[in-house]
């Protein structure tokens, strides 16, 4: 494809000194530098290539040699230098300005974006400039690391390479916010958020990182940015260490705690009588915990706790004596287990319900 034509303009007097500088050596005066960067400032801002604006520089020097005049070529080319190097600084410094505006512009709709400020309307076309298109469903992953990053960060410039390299032609869009990795991607692709939850986990060197449901328009976002804030916090107080979390995976845990002070209840009457141990409820409630996990099979349990079997049935009984409810009897193991789960939910007991 050609490139567009360039105004003769932004040569303008470019000649005249030359021919000029040849007649007298002078150099360029203040003036004209600045008016120098002036043009190269336009000519930024009128979407032209630095390139090919230096190539009709050099062009007309060609065209206009030899310069004849007592100064000699070294004046000359030096005034070229002088030229030049003024009008790529006034060009360069227009599209710093610009890149720093369009910085700006993008925070300013992703903190909307993610926290679902602004009308709604008009935050669906802003989205357009950035290759979303809010009316459909979208999807966001939280990757969080071991340390805060921004945007200009090397991890993050990372993960969005990795992404733009696998997935360039897809509608992305990588960020960073309060100092965690997002990424919002359609949510009839899910392979773009398993891949950047493969590349965020190996780049934060195993950070965690939480995928939200895909969910349909501008308010869409926020829902499933605000899943998987959730599912990070859930794996904080649950002690979950699986490195990728979905949203969709852990919709029990706040149908449990929809009714918090009957969970509290619950958490209180079953297990609150573990406080009476040697060693206070923690050991105990540890144990029923793994037990659990484990799918109640006490080998596992006791290697997972680094215990031997027989100290594991110890415990298992001290805690049927104190709560009246044995872990190995199915009647009484689910409201065991709903109430370690809550337990955990609610941060006892280290929290007083």
């Amino acid at each position: 494809m050609a490139e567009p034509e360039i105004p003769g303009k932004f040569l303008e007097d470019y000649t005249r000194i030359l021919s000029e500088v040849a007649a007298g050596g002078r150099r360029l005066t203040r003036d004209e530098l600045e008016a120098r960067r002036t043009l190269g400032r336009e000519a930024a801002e009128a979407g032209h290539q630095l390139r090919a604006l230096v190539r009709i520089h050099l062009a007309e020097t060609r065209a206009a040699w030899p310069l004849t005049g007592p100064a000699g070529s070294d004046a000359v080319l030096a005034a070229v230098e002088q030229a030049v190097d003024a009008f790529a600084e006034g060009f360069e410094r227009a599209q710093r300005l610009t890149v720093r505006r369009e910085e700006a512009a993008r925070r300013e709709f992703i903190d909307d974006l993610l926290y679902g400020r602004s009308d709604m309307g008009r935050l669906a076309e802003r989205a357009t400039r950035f290759g979303l298109r809010l009316s459909r469903a979208h999807a966001v992953a939280v990757a969080a690391g071991p340390e805060a990053y921004t945007e200009s960060d090397t991890v993050p410039r990372r993960v969005e390479a990795a992404l733009l390299g696998r997935f360039g032609g897809r509608k992305i869009l990588a960020t960073t916010k309060d100092g965690r990795m997002v990424c919002i991607a359609p949510g009839s692709q899910p392979d773009v958020l398993r891949y950047f939850a493969k590349q965020a986990h190996a780049a934060t060197d195993g950070g965690q990182v939480a995928v939200g449901r895909p969910h349909r328009g501008p308010g869409g976002v926020v829902h499933s940015y605000d899943e998987a804030l959730d599912a990070l916090d859930l794996a904080k107080r649950m002690a979950l260490d699986d490195p990728v979390l979905y949203a969709s995976d852990l919709l029990v845990y706040p149908v449990l705690t929809r009714d918090r002070q009957a969970m509290a209840d619950l958490v209180r009457s079953e297990l609150g009588p573990l406080r009476e141990a040697r060693g206070g409820a923690e050991p105990l409630l540890r144990t029923l915990s793994v037990y659990f996990e484990a799918g109640c099979v006490a080998a596992e349990t006791a290697r997972r706790l680094s215990l031997s079997v027989r100290a594991l049935t110890y415990r298992l009984e001290r805690i049927q004596q104190l709560t009246g409810s044995d872990p190995a009897d199915p009647m009484h193991r689910y409201k065991l287990q709903t109430a370690v789960i809550g337990a955990r939910l609610l941060d006892w007991p280290a929290k007083e319900l």
